[in-house]
């Protein structure tokens, strides 16, 4: 049985990654694939502050240039610059933005062609022990690929805490699942000593709480072609 599960998994990696090479183990190889596939549709945010900058990740779901990311990075933001994959930089707009408590924020952007996205999964369906990726920009080293576990789920507080790398400039970053699915977007760190850099606790935002977020922000219905800022409860 275990044989047949270790050739199923080999088959499967070989399938969905043809022309990466046999010296890669099947772990290695899905991190390979992930990255590939949702790299492109990462972008790095930097926002002009009246106090200084604010830098943080980005994950493109539409095509025409829609980006979520994390309130508190474009927060009191005077400018917002994107750079995406291919390191073009466009001034940002923000169509949506909710309190620090859901972090959670729309921006728009006017690239000349289509974006890659990203693909959403389902945060209901995680599991404590499960393999997580993340994708960032910590420190400004943009496209930053860590991994890690989910060390658990804070259903009390909706966050989702992982060990994977999380660092300052991953916020608004996917957390994602080994099919390279968001299941939830990077927002912080624990530092009881206020080292600013990753201890191994870090928190991400459930996705489902993102795709609530921008089905509420109805971008279907001429908000994009208006340029609309809404404001979100938590």
């Amino acid at each position: 049985m275990l044989k047949r599960i270790v050739l199923c998994i080999t088959f499967y990696c070989m399938t969905i990654i043809p022309s990466i090479s046999q010296n890669f183990a099947p772990d290695e190889m899905i991190n390979i694939s992930v990255y590939e596939k949702i790299n492109p549709a990462i972008v790095s945010i930097d926002a002009n502050l009246d106090d200084g900058f604010s830098a943080g990740t980005g994950c493109v779901i539409r095509s025409d240039g829609v980006i979520l990311t994390g309130s508190h990075v474009i927060d009191g933001a005077k400018q917002i610059d994107v750079t995406t994959y291919d390191g073009k930089v466009y001034k940002a707009s923000v169509l949506a933005k909710m309190g620090k408590n859901k972090d959670l924020a729309l921006l728009k952007i006017s690239p000349k062609n289509n974006l890659k996205t990203i693909s959403f999964g389902n945060s209901e369906e995680i599991k404590v022990g499960q393999k997580v990726l993340a994708i960032g920009n910590p420190f400004g080293f943009a496209g930053t690929l860590t991994s890690g576990i989910v060390s658990r789920i804070d259903y009390a507080k909706g966050r989702i805490q992982t060990d994977a790398a999380i660092n300052p400039g991953c916020s608004g970053g996917p957390l994602l699942n080994s099919q390279g699915e968001v299941i939830g977007i990077s927002q912080s760190i624990y530092n009881p000593d206020n080292n600013i850099s990753n201890i191994g606790i870090g928190f991400a935002i459930p996705v489902n709480e993102a795709k609530k977020f921008i089905e509420t922000a109805n971008l279907d219905n001429g908000s994009l072609n208006n340029k609309k800022r809404f404001a979100f409860r938590e």
